[in-house]
Order: structure tokens, then C-alpha cells, then sequence
């Protein structure tokens, strides 16, 4: 965007621009209000001569970096905005660096440093790092210690070290002393965080492959009243987590974890979304009655379904929208649950427990697993407001019940023999095992198999296990 392109930005007139008259004016008067005619003139024509300064600091932050960058070097107005610039978020792609990321590492870290020592520090309020590689730490303490001001607000630092054994240790000292009473949003990975007390702005957190302690991360959240959204991802050496009552800021939690995670206790009393990972009998450590939307998954269970289906009407009674992910379990090529079959008589009867929260469920993957059909029958049994139930038989990208429609203006998302047969199972479970269940109040959308690119003739598909 060019200095034109600016000045049309905020409406001033152009060159040329006139009061109605074609640009003509007449003088009146003395030769002294002549000359004063003539400086207004020039102000309208120009109208950097009369905009604050600040306005174009102001227009001049708005710029993307490299924009911003070439301003500076035809402005001295802009080059003394480019040393103040209160946001500077560094990656390949504000860059401009093209081609292999470990060829450009060298370069990233080349720019990134000639703009960190000419910029002053004044005024920055976000500070966002990206790398495909680890940074040297030396690097890393130089720029954080001119980013981290009084003034912080946004601190994000992001690296994916191919080399996951070194840490990067953040300055926690610098961050609380100089951003305690002003840094909202945090976003830290593959380093070690260990915070020492609480910050009384932060409103989100998030730490992904981050080494920090459940004693570190519980002296951190108890001080830090105003939190509003937290994120854990991977983090080794969580070995518990403790949500304090005082979050009462605290409105969504995710929580991804491998097996390090001993108890999770919360206890943040409006906590409304919650999206786990891991090991399901954390969920029954409690706290969770407030939740109305939840999301489960773990890569390294088989009983998701059967879990929700059994327990989480107790442990969470008021949940409205509810979203499980069980790759084992559910996914149509590798389940390890018991096929339901032409001989099975009755199904499973479970505990009832009124759903009466839930108005929309759908199911990604529906497959003809019995647990998957005891949960579906479950829930037209006891989700009393549901609306609309949708069981989509084919695990892909296309969120569709048409998908002949996206095959006219493309093709389908390419899937597997083995899933395009289980699906044909899991309709004719639909027909004979479902669709007498469903309330004359419920919308019933059955999402299937393109009959275009999935179809089953030629995959030898002659004998299904539901008649």
C-alpha cells in the first residue's frame, strides 16, 4: 500500500480537489488573508500537514510488517513509527521468506534481530514468534527482554524443534516483573515455564509441550483471577491438575494429555466448554457440572462411547452439546468393539438418565459397532428435547448430505474399500436397529456414501452382517 493509498484512507481531498468551482479560486480581501487562503489550501491538499501524529502512527501499526517496513524507509514520520510499532509478529509468512524452513532459519533469525535492536521498545503491546526450528537462546533473550515491556499485552512464542530435548527456559523474572500488570494472553510451546506467582490480567493461556509442574501451574492459576480460556496440550511433567474456585473468569478448559496426568480436580464454578484428551476416569475427579458443552477423545482408548454412554450423565447433568471422538472404537477399519449381526436379538439396555439439555447430536463415523448402537439408541430414548439426529456413515472432510453434489463440482474425498463396506452395514443397522426409535419430534438425517465415488460394485461386497 503506497503513501497515496494512505492518505485516501482517512478522506482527505486529493491534488487537484477544489470546493466546487473546478479547482478555481478567486482571492478576496488583503494579501494577508490571501496568503492565509493559500496555507489552508495547501493543508486540504495535503493532509499529513494537518493529521496528529498519532493518527499516523496509528495507520502506519495497521500496515502488514513488510508494508510497514518499506514505509519506514521513504517516511521519517513512519520510521519513527516502525521504532515504536506495537505489534510485531514474526513468521516465514510476514517475512516473506520462501522455500525450505531450515534454509531459512538463518535468515529468519538475521531480520528478526536487526528489527528487534532498532526498535525501542516504547509502545509494544504484542509479541508473536514463529519457527520451524529451535532459536538460539541467546537470540531468544535478547528479543523477549526489549518485548517484554510494562505495556505487554500479547506474548506468543512458538518453535517446532525437531530436536524435542531442548528447552528453551523462559524468563519467567522478566515477564512478572515488567508484564505482570499488563500481559492478557500468553502462547508458549516447547519450552520451560515456571512461574513463581499469579498475573492479574491474564485472560487466556496457552502452553503446548511446555515443561511445567502441576505445583508450578496451580501457583500460577490461583493468582491469576481473570483467566477466561486455558489450554494444555502434551505437557510432560503435569503430573495433576488443580482448577481453583477463584477462577470464576474461567469459561472454556482444554486439557491433552499422555498418560502423565494423575487427578484433575476442578473447580472453576462457570466453566461452560470443555474439550479432554486423555485418560477418561480423570473426567469422574469432579467439577464438572456446570459444563454444558463437551468434547472427549483419546488416542489411546477403545471405550469412549460406552464411557459417555454409562457415566456422564452423572458427571456432567447439564451438558447440551456433546462431541465424541473414539478412533478405535468407532472408526469404520479397525473397531474393536463386537459387531451387532442378524442374530442379535436385543440390545444392550443401559441406566436410564434424562438427557433434557441435549437438542442436536451428531455422529462422524456412525458404524455398526454394538456399543455405537446402544448409544444412539440411548439417546433417542432419554434426550428428551432433542431436535435433530445425524448419523454420517463415512468418516471424511465433506460435512454434506448430498455428497453426488460436491462430486459435480470436483470428486469426493478419496476413502478406503474397507470404510465404503462397513458403511453399507452401519445404513442397514440404521434401518432395522434405529429408525423405528425415532420420536415423530426428532429430525432424522442419515448422511451416506456417494453413490458416484463410493459406490461398492467392483470391491467384491456380496454378504453384509446385518440383514
Amino acid at each position: 500500500m503506497g503513501l497515496l493509498s494512505l492518505k485516501r484512507l482517512i478522506g482527505g481531498p486529493g491534488p487537484g480537489d477544489g470546493d466546487g468551482d473546478g479547482g478555481k479560486s478567486k482571492p478576496v480581501g488583503s494579501p494577508c488573508q490571501q496568503e492565509d487562503d493559500n496555507q489552508d489550501a495547501k493543508r486540504m491538499r495535503n493532509p499529513r500537514v494537518s493529521l496528529p501524529e498519532d493518527i499516523w502512527y496509528h495507520i502506519h501499526s495497521l500496515l502488514p510488517l513488510r508494508d510497514a517496513a518499506r514505509a519506514a524507509c521513504v517516511s521519517s514520520t513512519f520510521l519513527c513509527s516502525w521504532r515504536c510499532r506495537p505489534n510485531l509478529i514474526f513468521s516465514q509468512k510476514t517475512l516473506g521468506l520462501n522455500g525450505n524452513w531450515r534454509e531459512n532459519v538463518r535468515e529468519l533469525i538475521n531480520k528478526v534481530d536487526h528489527i528487534m535492536k532498532n526498535h525501542s521498545g516504547i509502545g509494544l503491546r504484542t509479541f508473536g514468534l514463529q519457527s520451524y526450528n529451535l532459536i538460539n537462546t541467546c537470540y531468544l533473550d535478547r528479543w523477549l527482554n526489549i518485548a517484554i515491556t510494562p505495556a505487554i499485552e500479547e506474548l506468543s512464542l512458538t518453535q517446532f524443534p525437531e530436536n524435542n530435548t531442548k528447552y528453551y527456559n523462559f524468563p519467567c523474572s522478566i515477564l512478572f516483573n515488567r508484564g505482570g500488570n499488563s500481559i492478557k494472553h500468553i502462547c508458549l510451546s516447547y519450552c520451560a515455564f515456571r512461574p513463581t506467582g499469579g498475573l492479574n490480567f491474564l485472560r487466556r493461556l496457552h502452553l503446548g509441550e511446555v515443561h511445567i509442574t502441576g505445583d508450578e501451574l496451580e501457583c500460577l492459576l490461583s493468582n491469576s483471577f481473570a483467566l477466561e480460556q486455558l489450554t494444555l496440550k502434551y505437557c510432560k511433567e503435569l503430573n495433576y491438575l488443580r482448577i481453583p474456585c477463584q477462577l470464576q473468569q474461567l469459561k472454556d478448559l482444554e486439557v491433552y494429555e499422555r498418560k502423565a496426568l494423575q487427578m484433575m480436580e476442578v473447580k472453576a464454578p462457570n466453566l461452560s466448554t470443555f474439550h479432554y484428551d486423555g485418560n477418561l476416569a480423570r473426567l469422574s475427579d469432579g467439577g464438572l457440572l456446570a459444563v454444558k458443552k463437551l468434547r472427549i477423545s483419546s488416542f489411546y482408548q477403545y471405550n469412549n462411547v460406552h464411557y459417555a454412554s454409562a457415566n456422564l450423565s452423572s458427571i456432567v447433568p447439564t451438558i447440551e452439546t456433546l462431541i465424541i471422538s473414539s478412533f478405535g472404537e468407532v472408526s469404520q477399519i479397525r473397531m474393536e468393539h463386537d459387531v451387532i449381526s442378524e442374530n442379535s436379538s436385543h440390545l444392550r439396555q443401559m441406566p436410564r438418565s434424562t438427557h433434557g439439555n441435549i437438542k442436536n447430536v451428531n455422529i462422524i463415523g456412525f458404524c455398526s459397532a454394538k456399543s455405537m448402537i446402544d448409544l444412539t439408541c440411548h439417546i433417542l430414548e432419554n434426550a428428551t428435547s432433542l431436535e435433530c439426529l445425524t448419523l454420517d456413515t463415512i468418516h471424511d472432510d465433506y460435512v454434506h448430505p448430498d455428497r453426488l453434489s460436491l462430486h459435480e463440482v470436483g470428486f469426493c474425498y478419496r476413502i478406503g474399500s474397507p470404510m465404503i463396506m462397513e458403511a453399507e452395514n452401519a445404513l442397514l443397522a440404521i434401518k432395522r436397529y434405529i429408525v423405528g426409535k425415532v420420536p415423530s419430534t426428532v429430525k432424522l438425517v442419515v448422511l451416506k456414501p456417494c453413490s458416484w465415488c463410493h459406490a461398492t460394485e467392483g470391491l467384491g461386497v456380496k454378504d453384509h452382517r446385518v440383514a
